[in-house]
């Protein structure tokens, strides 16, 4: 578990330095009238990432954290099986972000993971299903003036955009 918690901050790490220079093409601040940069959003979200990659592995090297504590196989047959769940789950919710939008995308997301995953009750996950969307509709389209991909419901979205804008 220690190497494995020593390499993937290394990777993810150099990783996220990448995503930094990469975005950095793109204006990273705030552009008077129009929101942030076409690449603040990546840039500083890597930097977040590299911070927490560099605790992680300062904490590995120490010996602080529980995994770096252990001699436990990385990843037994339980982990792989809920790893290839989620992978596939995501793979699945952006591959739908094309054809049915990004708010359509999250909720079924979030019913497959809370519900089928998590066995959360419908409730909260009928909660989450649809206070997410909302949550997300209100912070990228109107707080920072990003659209998001809404594939086939872009037709869905015209009144709201009439009262809002």
């Amino acid at each position: 578990m220690r190497r494995a918690e020593l390499v993937m901050a290394f990777v993810m790490g150099a990783f996220s330095l990448y995503l930094m220079w990469k975005s950095a093409e793109l204006p990273i601040g705030w552009a008077k009238g129009e929101g942030p940069g076409g690449g603040a959003w990546p840039f500083w979200l890597s930097a977040g990432m590299l911070v927490c990659c560099i605790w992680i592995a300062v904490r590995g090297v120490m010996r602080a954290s529980p995994p770096s504590q252990t001699e436990e196989k990385y990843m037994d047959r339980r982990a792989l099986k809920l790893f290839v769940l989620n992978a596939g789950a995501l793979t699945v919710t952006i591959g739908l972000f094309h054809i049915v939008g990004a708010y359509v995308a999250i909720p079924l997301f979030l019913i497959f993971y809370l519900r089928f995953l998590g066995g959360h009750s419908w409730r909260l996950t009928a909660l989450f299903a649809v206070l997410t969307p909302i949550v997300t509709f209100l912070f990228f389209e109107v707080a920072l003036l990003k659209s998001l991909p809404k594939g086939y419901t872009e037709p869905w979205f015209e009144p709201i955009y009439a009262i809002v804008f």
